[in-house]
């Protein structure tokens, strides 16, 4: 049956209104009715900063350094990130509430210290203002999103993008041609990787590849790339979040390929910047005249606005502005040419999905659209890049994390199923990578047989790697096994709730990470190759306060998903008597927990709690038959 695409997208749009209300209001809530401390609790705010340092770069950028006026203090913990959207707002301002202020980027962020960049320069009221950041919603991203949905509706007349829609919606099937076999660029390719590139190049429409953790995905679309450049191709590759883009650039900058980077320099890898399109234009020889004409034309208008004792000739000052208009528009058009020059040569241009402006790439259609993490972003964001394109590869992972959505009603309709996720649960044509190159045997058996039917193998090289493999590191009950799960049940390690939240955490249990974290230390592990991480946010703070190495990351699931580290230690928090396992019943949760780690995993819990439910009493029974089952009391 043929799917109206007015009816889908209709349904789609309402969903991202839904989900657009929804951060609205949580953004609202966070600016006017928590106080500074609630604020800054919920990790999406800062309160009390100054203004430390002000340069510029990045494009033209204004760069704010901003800390406590104390410089001894250190920033709170915060979910501000690089390449997070912020609205800096001065504190107290007579004309304050949620929709004043600047609008900007995060930057960079250090210990004390964080920094923002702006587009406009930032008049206070004050003398010696104090600021506030808070976490901004990204209208400028649901825009593009509902203009993408909106040209994919009315697509027509046989164009790519219409045959592209009809495959994607259902109302058409996917194509796939006979090809040649291909000669691999990268000799270390294993079979799976090389069946899954030759499948995607096959793709006359749409190619799904299937990436579980640790076989080596990126790797995979790299090689791709390299095929489809070869052949005289162009590709836009895409992922959900900037640190996946930077990933994929700098794995394909190392292997020879030209890419240009789309988006906020702010939001790009410092290492990465000088591939972004605003550097390339900024550094460009033919934007030199560009950067004079500006100059003069900001003193021609100066000038047209000063007093002078002679009264100037009738229509002058007019005169001097008007061309101060033409010369300011002629810089821009040479900054666009400039632009368009360069994006014309690039082979790969590489950006998140939301990132790219229509604006930019009107005129630039892609021969392959590569979509990392396409399991990550909820299926409006994919739309954007679709009309770039004759092609399509998804890449990604259904069986971890899918995309974060605040609205209950927009969960209902399914706006948290990505576009990837859909197409599979529709039984579309896919290749997944069976090889993984991250974990242990062990720690990879239980998620292999649970999420991905017995079929991913351990490659030999980590097969059996553990911790007292490491130079330095001494033999111990933890050191030279894989897997460890240390049940708290019986021994009153009970949970709590959040005193200003929703969150949950357990005081005992974070206790008990702690030991563990000294005797891998003791044993000589170093910091940094050791993680901890929680389902809940309100124990990963208080694990913050607890544990004060900060080479040691501590992070949300949900945070720490596509990371891995040497050791990982997983506090589950949730122990009470009615067997309540909250958000933890989302199984792929505990797919992407189990899966950071390399050479050992531990996992605290209370068995009598979350054995109620039927996958995490399957877990115990696993962590039980290899021997890696322990009692708090022992």
């Amino acid at each position: 049956m043929r799917i109206s695409p007015t009816e889908y997208f209709g349904n789609l749009s309402l969903l991202l209104d839904l989900e657009a209300e929804a951060e609205k209001q949580e953004a609202l809530r966070a600016r006017t009715k928590l106080s500074p401390i609630e604020a800054e609790a919920t990790g999406n705010s800062i309160t009390n900063l100054v203004i430390r340092e002000e340069g510029y770069g990045l494009g033209g950028r204004f760069l704010l350094g901003l800390g406590k006026r104390n410089e001894t203090l250190p920033l709170p913990w915060t979910r501000l990130g690089v390449g997070s959207p912020v609205i800096l707002s001065e504190e107290r301002a007579s004309s304050a509430n949620a929709e004043t202020g600047w609008r900007g980027i995060v930057s960079a962020v250090r210990r004390d210290a964080i920094q923002v960049a702006v587009n406009q320069f930032i008049e206070t009221e004050a003398e010696k203002p104090t600021f506030r950041l808070d976490r901004a919603t990204d209208e400028i991203a649901r825009f593009r999103q509902r203009q993408a949905m909106e040209l994919a509706r009315g697509a027509s007349g046989g164009s790519r993008l219409e045959v592209l829609r009809d495959v994607l919606i259902g109302s058409a099937g996917a194509v796939f041609e006979r090809i040649e076999p291909i000669h691999v660029f990268n000799p270390k390719l294993n079979q799976s990787q090389i069946e899954a590139v030759q499948f995607a190049l096959s793709a006359e429409d749409v190619a799904i590849i299937h990436g579980p953790p640790g076989t080596g995905k990126t790797t995979t679309l790299v090689e791709l790339i390299r095929q489809i450049t070869r052949k005289g191709e162009t590709v836009l590759a895409v992922a959900a979040s900037n640190l996946a883009v930077d990933n994929l650039l700098e794995r394909l900058i190392d292997a020879g390929e030209s890419a240009i980077r789309l988006g906020h320099p702010a939001r790009v890898t410092p290492e990465l910047r000088e591939h972004t399109l605003d550097l390339l234009v900024e550094n460009h020889p033919n934007v030199m005249m560009a950067r004079k004409l500006t100059r003069d034309a900001y003193a021609l208008r100066d000038q047209s606005v000063k007093w002078t004792r002679a009264r100037p000739e009738r229509g002058a000052k007019q005169s001097m502005r008007q061309e101060a208009k033409d010369m300011l528009r002629e810089a821009r058009d040479i900054e666009d040419q400039t632009a368009q020059m360069i994006l014309g040569r690039a082979r790969v241009v590489c950006a998140t999905a939301t990132g790219i402006d229509r604006d930019r790439l009107d005129n630039n259609v892609f021969d392959w659209c590569i979509m990392d993490e396409a399991s990550q972003s909820t299926e409006p964001s994919a739309w954007i890049p679709l009309q770039f394109a004759k092609r399509v590869v998804l890449a990604g992972d259904h069986c971890q994390l899918p995309p974060t959505v605040l609205s209950p009603e927009a969960v209902r309709g399914g706006f948290n199923i990505s576009l990837m996720e859909r197409l599979l649960n529709n039984n579309a044509p896919h290749k997944m990578l069976n090889v993984q190159y991250r974990m242990h045997e062990e720690i990879m058996s239980f998620p292999a047989d649970m999420f991905y039917e017995g079929n991913l193998q351990a490659d030999d090289t980590v097969r059996s790697a553990l911790l007292a493999d490491l130079p330095a590191v001494t033999a111990s009950p933890l050191t030279t096994t894989a897997m460890h799960f240390i049940d708290t049940a019986g021994a009153s390690y009970d949970e709590e709730r959040e005193a200003d939240g929703e969150s949950r955490l357990n005081r005992l249990e974070a206790e008990l990470v702690v030991k563990k974290v000294d005797e891998l230390l003791e044993c000589g592990v170093p910091p940094a190759d050791i993680a901890v991480i929680s389902p809940y946010s309100a124990q990963v703070k208080l694990l913050r306060e607890r544990i004060k190495r900060p080479e040691i990351e501590i992070d949300s699931v949900d945070g720490f998903q596509g990371r891995e580290k040497e050791v990982v230690i997983v506090s589950l928090v949730r122990s009470n008597r009615e067997g309540e396992v909250g958000f933890l019943a989302d199984t792929r949760r505990m797919n992407v927990a189990m899966t950071r780690a390399r050479r050992k995993l531990i996992v605290i819990g209370d068995s009598a709690t979350i054995t109620a439910h039927p996958f995490y009493e399957k877990m115990v029974k696993y962590f039980e038959r290899i021997g890696a089952y322990h009692s708090v009391w022992e």
